[in-house]
């Protein structure tokens, strides 16, 4: 079985671009749906499920392999190589914007460009530099999620989309993370929140542009501003809501944001 054929990849959409579209820790790629349909009409949108997440998602993981950001990034580029396609247009949210600069830094010529919602090269506190959170605050997480999975995930899932959720959102998110196997979503979780790719960003030499949030309960604005100045030739647009997923939760934001980037009326 190929690796596209494990991580589930979909093809949509009637374009010759190929628009490539990586999703955050907790969704998989069905989160894209709000969206997708406003992209089809110019592009061929290729959608994945990460290794551990989705349906069947522990079939495709392996603990050594997907214990770094390098083992995700080694995915993309298989998908890219099995499809045979042009540089692609890629969209990452959260984790997989992380892992398009990893793959874009090892293989540019893959990559049209890339845009990346609500990404962070390190979530830990540092000097001088504003992540978000502690280590005493990632501890108390992963204390949570092995203590009971299902209570934790029933807290996290509203303050990682913020006050702009409705219901439906709600429900989406908590079911694509119940997808997840307990010990997958955490070790998962704490190999993000331990990572710390900042010394990738002056590799990367395709065009990025970055969308975040006004408010991010994950991803600090001055997160964003590091990431904007540590990626020379980079644009970043902050959007008019609050959440993590705000693809999820007001997609016609996103979409106008991406209109604009991608040069579309």
């Amino acid at each position: 079985m190929s690796r596209s054929e494990q991580l589930q990849l979909t093809l949509t959409g009637e374009g010759r671009q190929i628009l490539l579209l990586g999703h955050g820790f907790g969704c998989d790629q069905t989160v894209w749906a709000p969206i997708r349909e406003g992209l089809n009409a110019g592009y061929r949108v290729a959608s994945y499920n990460l290794a551990g997440s989705g349906p069947r998602g522990d079939q495709a993981y392996d603990a050594d392999i997907h214990g770094h950001v390098f083992g995700y990034a080694d995915d993309l580029l298989a998908i890219l190589d099995e499809q045979q396609s042009g540089p692609v247009i890629y969209i990452g949210h959260s984790f997989s914007a992380m892992i398009g600069l990893v793959a874009a830094a090892a293989r540019p010529q893959a990559f049209a460009r890339l845009i990346l919602l609500q990404g962070s090269p390190r979530y830990l506190n540092d000097i001088d530099y504003v992540g978000g959170f502690e280590p005493h605050q990632l501890e108390a997480i992963q204390q949570a999620m092995n203590a009971s999975f299902f209570s934790w995930a029933s807290g996290f899932t509203p303050l990682m989309l913020g006050p702009d959720r409705h219901d439906d959102d709600v429900a989406k998110f908590t079911e694509t993370l119940f997808l997840m196997r307990p010990d997958i979503a955490s070790n998962m979780l704490r190999m993000i929140f331990e990572s710390d790719q900042r010394a990738v960003l002056p590799r990367v030499v395709t065009p990025v542009h970055l969308v975040h949030s006004h408010s991010d309960i994950a991803v600090p604005t001055e997160t964003a501003y590091w990431l904007h100045e540590h990626l020379p030739g980079s644009t970043l647009d902050f959007l008019d809501l609050e959440g993590h997923i705000p693809h999820l939760t007001q997609p016609g934001i996103v979409m106008d944001a991406l209109k604009k980037i991608l040069g579309r009326p």
